[in-house]
């Protein structure tokens, strides 16, 4: 089934309710809902029922859940207890991307693959998918955790340090490193992060009372709310950075100005949309990798090499905080998401990824994905 004009409403309510049924199935499982509306867009996607595939329509709905996602998490972090754990997280984000890139390299090299390929391979695996991890937590009350708060702001660098890498990556696809280009993107990048991180909220709360007082159009605040949003989610891509970044700054700037009714708006549009983006996550799977026992042997290594990577480096970064605290945010930084899926969709549209490689990333993505939720409820049972 397509999404065109004639049947949107169709593809929406096949894609919502098997979402939302198999997340009441899991839920009464004591499972995370999460993962079933994840296996809801397996189920139904072109690799089990075929039922749905992924269209424009329905990639631009999850594009807005998972904006909403981040933005809703946002809400509910203040600026200045993630600028507090900011130089542990940026430990634990360096090293989250220093050892996946290496283990990922050395794996698709050993294997015989070609030396660009590899590279693509290793930038995969190197950034972190937040919105996963950021809807257990949320889910679970935990944000303010402290593990919880270094795991947000490590993946706010995480997303930057990918960025580069990526850059980097490319320019040697192409056979031409832009030293001066790969600084400019570099320093717009971390120079928006750290702009509206340190002083957004300080600038929402003084604006936004003179607007609310001034205004009179409809819900002014939730108008305002949704317009720092978009704003702050178009300008981060345009400084080469994921929208969702701006999305969870947009909300983290709103957190001390927001009242109940922006929230609980927010979370009505956050439970229409997010189930799009996780199913959508679902969908993209492609179970044809397990017709080649090499490539299925590739793809159980990489998934390893992607969920011990993360372990290993971002619990190391951590280990003054001591080794619950190291495993929780090993587990935290796991899911890869959409994230892996776009470089490797990138290395493939330069002709430098071949199909089973990307479809063994893709394959990295959505089971890291699947695999962290569970892990965290087992990480912050104690809590």
């Amino acid at each position: 089934m397509s999404a065109d004009s004639t049947n949107i409403p169709l593809a929406m309510l096949v894609v919502f309710g098997s979402a939302k049924l198999l997340a009441e199935v899991f839920e009464r499982l004591k499972l995370p809902g999460i993962v079933g509306e994840i296996l809801a867009g397996v189920l139904i996607g072109p690799s089990v029922l075929g039922w749905i595939h992924p269209t424009t329509v329905l990639s631009a709905l999850a594009d807005l859940g998972v904006l909403f996602l981040l933005f809703q998490v946002g809400l509910e972090v203040r600026a200045h207890e993630l600028i507090r754990v900011g130089r542990l997280a940026a430990q634990v984000a360096i090293l989250g991307v220093i050892v996946p890139f290496v283990l990922g390299w050395a794996i698709i090299t050993l294997a015989g693959g070609a030396r660009i390929e590899a590279f693509f391979v290793a930038a995969s695996m190197v950034a972190t998918s937040v919105g996963i991890t950021a809807r257990v937590l949320g889910s679970k009350g935990l944000l303010q955790d402290v593990a919880s708060q270094i795991i947000l702001a490590a993946a706010v660098i995480d997303d930057v340090l990918g960025l580069i890498v990526l850059a980097v990556v490319s320019s040697l696809a192409r056979d031409r490193v832009r030293i001066l280009e790969l600084v400019a993107t570099a320093v717009l990048a971390i120079g928006f992060t750290i702009v509206i991180a340190r002083w957004g909220t300080r600038t929402v709360s003084f604006v936004a009372p003179h607007l609310v007082s001034r205004l009179q159009a409809g819900d002014v605040r939730f108008n305002l709310a949704m317009i720092l949003l978009f704003a702050l989610s178009v300008a981060a891509a345009d400084a080469g950075i994921a929208a969702i970044v701006g999305a969870f700054l947009a909300g983290m700037s709103l957190a001390d100005t927001a009242g109940e009714r922006v929230r609980d708006m927010t979370n009505g549009v956050a439970e229409l949309l997010v189930p799009f983006f996780l199913a959508g996550i679902g969908m993209r799977l492609d179970l044809t990798v397990f017709y080649s026992f090499n490539t299925v042997a590739l793809a159980l290594v990489i998934f390893a090499a992607a969920v011990a990577s993360k372990l290993i480096g971002c619990g190391l970064g951590a280990v003054q905080l001591g080794r619950k605290n190291m495993l929780r945010i090993g587990i935290g930084m796991v899911p890869r998401g959409e994230v892996g899926m776009v470089v490797a969709q990138l290395g493939m549209t330069m002709g430098v990824v071949t199909k089973p490689i990307y479809t063994v990333v893709v394959f990295m993505a959505v089971a890291t994905t699947l695999i962290a939720p569970p892990l965290l409820n087992m990480a912050f049972r104690e809590e």
